[in-house]
């Protein structure tokens, strides 16, 4: 089993940045690809950013492409989720997600994951 905790949430302006943090225990997860999704008030969750399990490849959605930049340690067994030019569209529960082991490869697929954590709040202000 691998247990996700999320950090780095808070209420932020429009404009800023914040830097969200994953940290697996259990298990290493230095095989398996990990993601961000989110899930604002009322709305399903929704796919951000997936990495591979080498880090070599990234995906993002179009809505966060060029301003949210997904990354990962593997030696810390740490995910991250650099986020920039903020907007309060941006407003949402932040989760971390990591697919089963040995599956490496990137998916925007929520049912492909098999362990998510518990979520961290992110607040926009216009």
């Amino acid at each position: 089993q691998v247990q996700l905790v999320e950090s780095g949430g808070g209420l932020v302006q429009a404009g800023d940045s914040l830097r969200l943090s994953c940290t697996a225990s259990g298990r290493t997860f230095n095989n398996a690809a990990m993601a961000w999704f989110r899930q604002a008030p009322g709305k399903g969750r929704e796919f951000v950013a997936t990495i591979s399990g080498s880090g070599a490849v990234t995906d993002y959605a179009d809505s966060v492409k060029g301003r949210f930049t997904i990354s990962r340690d593997n030696a810390k067994n740490t995910g991250n989720l650099q986020m920039t030019s903020l907007k309060p569209d941006d407003t949402a529960v932040y989760y971390c997600a990591v697919r089963a082991p040995n599956w490496a490869a990137t998916s925007p697929f929520l049912h492909e994951y098999n362990y998510w954590g518990q979520g961290t709040q992110v607040t926009v202000s216009s």
